[in-house]
Parts: structure tokens; C-alpha cells; sequence
């Protein structure tokens, strides 16, 4: 139905959802249905680290040691290189002495699916950068911390932070990074909202007020809630760490990669798939 009131516009669909109250529904409409590994390295001074998505076509590959093998190769590759592009990445040369592109083809023909190199990212930082890997590989989290210390709890505090972004997935680091469309876009949303509500139109402005100062607290990192500690917010973390090896700490840049996310994945029926092979 919503889909119908918005002429097949899947964002405005979201959107007709969201002002009816039925955002639980809306946040099913780009589940994501791909599969493969995401990868994490780090040198050895916790100043440069890389993290690569390859994505196989079944969960079954993306268990396979010889897939693991190849994506953590892929990892240490980008940690190296200079190059900025998956085209430049897969050109470098493989451990095996060929182009990792010659490597990746090896392994789709051993595998048996299509593999791809689908993105990777290299953050290198005067102060530190810490890594989080969830459920096995299905989520990679980097967070660069810009400090002048280097200590193992600066560290730890950025681990907590990535398995913070791995589990809340925030679209901004802090309020300042909030860009005015998007305000615009939610104002827009928690109006008409209110409205379907049946609230006065001069008490709307007030109540819009007060949803949007807490929806900064869901969308920002630094506002958000420590989950593993209530007490705290993640800018109350940092500023705490900061003075227990003091020192001023910055969260910089933040990198989340979630295995196919953005990737339309083909629906196949088991059964019928089955009866077509023994046709």
C-alpha cells in the first residue's frame, strides 16, 4: 500500500511508513541479502590499518578456509598499497607471484561462484586506529582516534567504539557532521507524523522539537548511549580515557562495512531449483 501511494518510489514508501508509525515494517524494506567476509588489518603501532569486503555468492564459500585465506591476503595487500581504487588493489601482486586478480580468478575457478572484490578502505593517522569484526565477518568496524597518545587504552576505548558503530550503525560521527537536508528531510517526516497523529498544528512545532533533539541522539555517535555501559554516552567515554591518560582524544574518521549491504540478492526457491537440476 505504501509502495501504491508512492508510485513505486521505495524511499518515499519508507518514508509513508515511518509517518504512520510503522517503522518496524519500514526497517524490513532493505534487509540485506548478499553474502561473503569482511577483513581487518592493523600494523603493528596501531597507526595504519585497511579493511576489505569480498563477497561470495553463498554463506557456504564464505566459510571455505581457501575463501578466509584469500580475503585476509586481500586485507594485508590493501594495508600495503598505495593505490586508492579495487582496480589498483587487484593489481598489486599476490604473495603467489600474480596480480591478485589472477589469484581471485584462480579461486572463482577452484570455488565454484563468483567472487568479488567488492570495496576496501586504508586509514593511516598520526594518532591511533583501532578495528572491530563482528559475527565472524559479516561486519567490519575502523575508528581513528586523533590523539597524541599511545596507549593500550586508547585502544581498548576505540574497540568499544567500533563495536558501538558495528551494533547502533550511527550516520554521523557528532552533531556537527549533521548535514541540513537530512534535517530538513526528518523535520519534514516527524511533521507530517505528529499530524497523522491527530496533534494540535500549535503544539507540533514543540513536539517536532523534542523528537529531533532525539533522534541526534540515535543518528550521532558521540550522543549515543555506551552499550556496554548506560551511565555513559560515547562522547562521555572519550572525554573520561582522555583524562585517565591524559591527553585529548578526537574521534576522527569511522568506516563500517556490513557484508552486501546495497547488494540485491536473487531469490531462488530450493525446491524448485532441485527439481530443474533432476529435469
Amino acid at each position: 500500500k505504501a509502495l501504491q501511494e508512492a508510485e513505486g518510489n521505495m524511499e518515499r514508501a519508507v518514508d509513508i511508513l515511518r509517518e504512520k508509525g510503522l517503522s518496524k515494517a519500514a526497517k524490513k524494506a532493505d534487509r540485506i541479502a548478499a553474502e561473503g567476509l569482511v577483513a581487518i588489518e592493523i600494523n603493528e603501532d596501531n597507526t595504519v590499518a585497511s579493511m576489505v569486503e569480498v563477497n561470495s555468492e553463498t554463506d557456504f564459500v564464505a566459510k571455505n578456509e581457501d575463501f578466509k585465506t584469500f580475503v585476509k591476503d586481500a586485507a594485508l595487500m590493501a594495508l600495503a598499497t598505495d593505490k586508492e581504487d579495487v582496480a589498483g588493489l587487484l593489481a598489486e601482486t599476490h604473495s603467489e607471484g600474480i596480480a591478485l586478480s589472477e589469484v581471485l580468478n584462480n579461486r572463482i575457478a577452484t570455488i565454484g561462484e563468483k567472487l568479488d572484490v567488492r570495496r576496501f578502505v586504508k586509514i593511516a593517522t598520526e594518532g591511533q586506529v583501532a578495528g572491530y569484526i563482528h559475527g565472524g565477518g559479516k561486519i567490519g568496524v575502523l575508528v581513528e582516534m586523533i590523539t597524541t597518545a599511545k596507549d593500550a587504552e586508547v585502544i581498548a576505548m576505540g574497540r568499544d567504539i567500533a563495536m558501538q558503530v558495528a551494533a547502533m550503525n550511527p550516520k554521523y560521527v557528532s552533531r556537527d557532521d549533521v548535514d541540513a537536508e537530512y534535517l530538513a528531510h526528518e523535520t519534514e517526516v516527524l511533521t507530517a507524523q505528529a499530524l497523522n497523529e491527530g496533534k494540535p498544528a500549535n503544539i507540533v512545532e514543540k513536539m517536532i522539537k523534542g523528537r529531533l533533539e532525539k533522534e541526534l541522539k540515535e543518528v550521532c555517535l558521540l550522543e549515543q548511549t555506551f552499550v556496554k555501559d548506560s551511565d555513559f554516552t560515547i562522547k562521555k567515554l572519550v572525554a573520561e580515557v582522555a583524562k585517565t591518560v591524559g591527553s585529548d582524544i578526537k574521534v576522527g574518521r569511522v568506516v563500517r562495512f556490513e557484508v552486501g549491504e546495497g547488494i540485491e540478492k536473487k531469490e531462488e526457491n530450493f525446491a524448485e531449483e532441485v527439481a530443474k537440476q533432476l529435469k
